[in-house]
């Protein structure tokens, strides 16, 4: 649980970078996120989910050496 917890940790600090360094562009983006098709926002969420999970992976398997 205590590892689960740094790592959710983490996912909050790394979360809150864009709206910490660029405000305005975040406003900018989720007034122009409504024009993305359905289809393509959910071809990105597949595919950084599948990076997360790579990373993940790798982070298991290299973290041993």
């Amino acid at each position: 649980m205590e590892y689960f917890l740094c790592v959710l940790g983490m996912v909050f600090i790394i979360e809150a970078l864009p709206y910490i360094a660029f405000p305005g562009k975040v406003k900018e983006f989720a007034q122009a996120i409504h024009t993305i098709p359905n289809r393509i926002l959910q071809i990105i969420g597949i595919i950084v989910a599948f990076a997360g999970l790579a990373i993940i992976y790798i982070g298991r398997h290299m973290g041993g050496m």
